[in-house]
């Protein structure tokens, strides 16, 4: 059997996520013969794949195809999971969703009528909903919608990808993966477009206290874009280093050391300099989102530790990748 398109959706342990999705996939105003669904399972867990099974007895006699690709080997994390997904497709366009997103009922469609000739992928459109009073995790995960290739809504050909070699699976975590492969793909000077009616929902899933101090980890991953892509990532991701970052972190080596050799009015600049630093970054972080005591608290703490945490994660990135990243 011949289909039209691919749907590659990598997973891992999320299976209330996954059950939401399936079941927006499987009520697409698609052919059900014309599209395939692949989950790929990141976890290789039993659970998902009888979750899966399950689905898939289901539909079957309606025509619908759920294919179970479970990851095994020492390579893993969604990079490595896409491209087992799309190597495993039948189909010559592949379309990239994750388990926590909901695609409307014209998704399929828009996306795959966006291609003619001289097309070799199509960005759809994000839709993030939120509260009216949102935290700063809840607002940078809505900054989804600006972005302009991401692999949460997105088209590509086979052989495009083939070419492109899939996604670098040292990418491990869910950052800057899509990103190295839209670079890649610009850089071969392939044509991509938007279809903004080709549309996918995708709520904020809930976060612990303090979760911004655990994303800095994912800023290693940065190191290795810009290694790859170095003109690139400072014209579309960041434009210069984080020299407020460096600042920080230096005026409290600086209060550390005068405090040790007991030169207390250089401890007490500095100090005051850290201070007011960290107060803007505070500011800033709370600009365009809740004031809540307990959001605010948050902000606070997380801000002070930040910085230090930020440039470890980007030094441990440079060691890592062998390069220069400031």
């Amino acid at each position: 059997m011949i289909t039209k398109v691919s749907v590659v959706i990598p997973t891992y342990k999320r299976h209330d996520y996954l059950d939401r999705c399936l079941r927006a996939l499987l009520s697409l105003e698609f052919v059900p013969t014309d599209y395939e669904i692949i989950i790929v399972d990141d976890a290789n867990s039993s659970a998902t794949h009888q979750q899966v099974e399950e689905w898939r007895q289901r539909t079957q006699k309606d025509g619908y195809t759920i294919v179970y690709v479970p990851m095994t080997g020492a390579l893993h994390g969604p990079a490595a999971a896409r491209n087992a997904g799309w190597q495993q497709a039948r189909s010559e366009l592949i379309a990239f969703i994750d388990d926590d997103c909901i695609p409307e009922l014209s998704w399929l469609k828009a996306g795959v009528a966006a291609f003619t000739d001289d097309v070799a992928a199509v960005s759809g459109k994000i839709v993030v909903p939120l509260q009216h009073d949102y935290t700063e995790y809840e607002y940078t995960v809505s900054q989804l919608s600006q972005a302009e290739f991401v692999t949460a809504n997105c088209f590509y050909r086979r052989t495009v990808l083939q070419q492109l070699h899939g996604f670098d699976t040292r990418f491990h975590a869910s950052w800057c993966e899509d990103s190295d492969v839209f670079f890649t793909f610009l850089e071969h000077g392939m044509r991509g477009i938007k279809a903004p009616t080709a549309i996918v929902m995708h709520p904020v899933r809930p976060a612990p206290w303090g979760t911004s101090l655990r994303l800095q980890k994912k800023g290693l991953y940065d190191a290795l874009l810009f290694k790859k892509h170095p003109a690139l990532y400072r014209q579309r991701i960041q434009a210069r280093p984080l020299w407020n970052y460096y600042c920080i972190l230096g005026v409290f080596l600086l209060l550390l050391v005068a405090s040790i050799l007991n030169l207390w009015l250089l401890a007490l600049i500095a100090l005051a300099a850290w201070l007011y630093m960290t107060a803007r970054l505070c500011i800033q972080r709370l600009q365009k989102t809740a004031r809540t005591p307990r959001h605010v608290l948050e902000i606070v703490i997380t801000s002070a530790l930040i910085p230090p945490l930020a440039l470890f994660w980007r030094c441990y990135g440079m060691l890592r990748f062998h390069t220069i990243f400031l």
